[in-house]
């Protein structure tokens, strides 16, 4: 259980929220990331007031956690844990080799590089657990290019990188929970320290006090939280497909709608689901909000190509037009990064995380997705909050206000609401699917360089069979069981 859960949109708030929640830690501080960037600001750095007096602390993140690790080394520790892939990027990060000097000279403070997977997987986790009484999951890296405003402003100066370069405008999420919810991810958290070869590490001792920050109102109170995961077999630790379970059971419960929120869509087993959900005879609507491209060529090789092959298989597949791809876009018609992971089914589930709808995060990294189910007893509260979380995001996106998308909503589909929401300012832009090369078709179909557990990677070409493992859009075996 957790007394509150809250949903975070995009990192401005983010930054702000996690600094003022880590001023709060009495005993520790655990912060488990894909990457992480000293040089990045977290807010203002304004002032921090206690009974005696205010002080001033540091805005960027590697001199924050410097003082505040300097001014409690006698009662509180920090973990900081990154997967060790690019390690050497600090060497071209200019100040942040002197940070993470300054980490190393404070006994309060380690820093882990951690390679406890299998080869080319990655540890594409972000957490942060604090006391074992507060605790953030979701799509939101502490390090370079994630800062931006819900507001998503073309050439926004603010969104610049240490250098001084700008970069485009970047949309995540992130859900903070409290009490026994932080508590499990708690224990996770000094499970993969354990497993990097950090040591073990006890629970926290109870304690009244709760890093909340201060003025913050919870989307949701008391409610029920599950943890899904996924980990690849290593070393005598066993293989964890919860992630992909969870995405499975949950397509296949819905009755109205699916709305996703994705950087990739290039899993193979969730477009099996998906595309056995749209050959129904009433099928449910699917709103699938992913980013215009990826940032790499290599990234673009794997996903962007397997998303067009899956796509153009599933459109097959969509009898009614059920199925509705986006890209959002800002004012000036620049694409906004999607790097969020969100589902939500029929206003009933909602899930946070790490997990991207590709194969890797299926079996191969280390992910962590928070869900909400309000067909759990304890839940049955959670229906409209789950309902004004959809609306604000609409509302974000479509560049209109939360009351416009519920009074649109109340007699059309979600697709013709952002029809008729128009385009002069903030949009979604339905995604066009480019032609591939037949080169570019084997790759995708491949899905060499997205495997889909660690001992597939890096298979030879032609190993599959199809697009969809069971030879054609039919879905196999056990994907037919569970639907409906």
């Amino acid at each position: 259980m957790a007394r509150r859960a809250h949903v975070v949109i995009d990192a401005a708030d983010y930054f702000e929220l996690m600094q003022e929640a880590m001023l709060g830690a009495h005993q520790r501080i655990m912060l488990v990331g894909w990457d992480f960037d000293t040089r990045v600001k977290m807010s203002g750095g304004r002032r921090w007031w206690n009974r005696h007096r205010s002080t001033r602390y540091p805005a960027r993140f590697g001199a924050f956690i410097a003082w505040l690790a300097r001014r409690r080394q006698d009662r509180m520790r920090v973990y900081v844990l990154r997967w060790n892939f690019g390690a050497l990027k600090f060497l071209v990060r200019g100040l942040m080799v002197f940070d993470l000097i300054r980490w190393g000279w404070n006994r309060a403070i380690q820093y882990r590089l951690d390679s406890a997977h299998p080869f080319g997987c990655s540890q594409h986790q972000k957490l942060v657990v604090i006391d074992d009484n507060f605790a953030a999951c979701g799509g939101i890296d502490m390090t370079g290019d994630r800062w931006d405003t819900s507001a998503h402003l073309d050439n926004d100066p603010r969104r610049a990188r240490p250098s001084g370069r700008l970069y485009g405008p970047w949309h995540d999420l992130a859900m903070l929970v409290d009490g026994d919810a932080a508590a499990a991810l708690g224990d996770l958290v000094r499970e993969r320290w354990r497993v990097s070869g950090g040591g073990e590490l006890a629970p926290c001792h109870a304690e009244s006090h709760n890093p909340w920050p201060k003025g913050l109102v919870a989307d949701f109170q008391n409610v029920e939280v599950g943890i899904a995961r996924t980990r690849a077999r290593w070393h005598g630790l066993a293989e964890r497909r919860e992630v992909e379970a969870l995405f499975l059971e949950h397509i296949a419960r819905a009755k109205a709608f699916i709305y996703i929120e994705t950087q990739y869509f290039a899993s193979r087993r969730v477009a099996e689901a998906i595309a056995a959900r749209l050959a129904e005879i009433d099928p449910p609507e699917i709103i699938l909000i992913t980013a215009a491209r990826a940032l790499t060529w290599l990234q673009r090789l794997a996903m962007d190509n397997a998303r067009v092959r899956l796509l153009e298989a599933l459109r097959s597949v969509d009898h009614a037009g059920r199925l509705h791809v986006y890209v959002p876009v800002t004012k000036g018609g620049t694409p906004i990064y999607v790097h969020a992971k969100l589902m939500i089914i029929d206003d009933e589930v909602l899930r946070i995380g790490s997990a991207n709808m590709n194969n890797r995060s299926m079996g191969l990294d280390s992910e962590c997705d928070l869900f909400l189910d309000a067909a759990r007893p304890a839940n049955s509260h959670i229906g409209p909050a789950i309902t004004r979380l959809r609306h604000r995001l609409l509302a974000e996106h479509c560049g209109i206000g939360m009351d416009q998308v519920a009074r649109a909503l109340e007699g059309m589909s979600m697709a013709d609401m952002i029809t008729t929401a128009g385009q002069t300012t903030k949009r979604l832009s339905p995604f066009v699917l480019r032609t591939l090369s037949p080169t570019e078709k084997r790759w995708a179909d491949s899905a060499w360089l997205d495997p889909e557990h660690a001992e597939a990677g890096f298979e030879p070409f032609g190993m599959r069979a199809g697009l969809f493992r069971a030879g054609g859009l039919a879905p196999p075996d056990d994907l037919k069981e569970i639907t409906p």
